[in-house]
């Protein structure tokens, strides 16, 4: 539980956690141990808060480490075990940069040793993943919930320590409350954080929910069903045909994205990509405004 004192740099994230807002850091690693150490010898977080490490970002940054190498030192703790290699760590924050690195091969790898019981490298886990952009909104709500939980931390002090609105923090706590099925709709990017805002309060959120997949509905489309309760605002699409579908993987394994092709007879319809960050964005229309020629690969 956190103490009634006001907490070091409240508002800084982990330089909060850590003390480090007048760290010298090359004093630091003489001191401390900032080293590059055989990548061997790390091993992750048995309290990582996340479980899901998307395979595309993942990618990403395994192509950035092979060209850059890592750039940011991964923090770490020593193991302390009769059972364990004395000379191993364990990593507090930058699991995806050392699961990356392995699979870029790299054989050492930057390090900076903090000396973190439990109850610390939980909670600073918790914040640097909470701080990510990538995190569902579902990751997002279960790592303030534990923060709250575990560490006694009030959501406006969670806010000011994370650089988030005590409101956002609220809004985003609420989504815990939607059932399993619609949780795991947000979890791997059918729903974004708006329309499960909208699914909040309804009598059948899991029926709302489905037909917002089903018919690729915006968020203005999803709360004006709410408001309404009528099952024809808006119409209900066919079901795909076969064709249809085929496409939809077909171009979903092309550019590594999710595809949604949205058809009418009469009125045309539109192709959908979902993307996550502005790399991939970036990629896309640079395949539409600069498309392979026959015989450029």
């Amino acid at each position: 539980m956190a103490d009634d004192s006001p907490r070091k740099g409240l508002g800084r994230g982990l330089s909060a956690l850590l003390g480090d807002d007048d760290t010298d850091y090359a004093a630091l690693d003489k001191v401390r141990g900032g080293r590059d150490v055989p990548i061997e010898f790390l091993r992750a977080n048995p309290f990582q808060p996340r479980r899901r490490f998307g395979e595309e970002e993942q990618e990403s940054l395994v192509a950035s480490i092979r060209e850059h190498g890592i750039l940011q030192p991964i923090l770490v703790r020593r193991v302390i075990s009769e059972e364990e290699d004395a000379g191993s760590y364990e990593i507090v924050a930058g699991e995806r940069r050392w699961r990356a690195a392995q699979e870029a091969r790299l054989t050492r790898v930057p390090v900076l040793i903090r000396d973190f019981d439990d109850s610390e490298a939980l909670e600073i886990a918790l914040v640097e993943n909470v701080q990510r952009v990538d995190l569902s909104p579902i990751e997002e709500a279960g790592g303030y919930q534990r923060l709250i939980d575990e560490f006694g931390h009030t959501q406006e002090a969670l806010g000011q320590l994370i650089g988030r609105s005590r409101s956002h923090i609220a809004n985003t706590l609420r989504l815990l409350n939607l059932p399993e099925e619609v949780r795991d709709m947000l979890g791997d990017g059918q729903l974004t954080a708006g329309h499960a805002r909208a699914l909040l309060g309804t009598e059948d959120p899991v029926g709302l929910a489905r037909r917002i997949v089903r018919g690729g509905l915006n968020v203005r489309q999803a709360e004006r069903m709410k408001r309404t309760g009528s099952p024809k605002l808006p119409s209900e699409p066919p079901p795909k045909d076969a064709d249809t579908l085929a496409l939809e993987k077909n171009l979903s394994a092309a550019l590594g994205l999710s595809v949604q092709i949205v058809h009418d007879a009469h009125k045309g319809g539109s192709v959908r990509i979902k993307y996550r960050t502005l790399e991939q964005l970036d990629e896309v229309c640079r395949r539409l405004i600069h498309p392979a020629l026959p015989g450029d690969e």
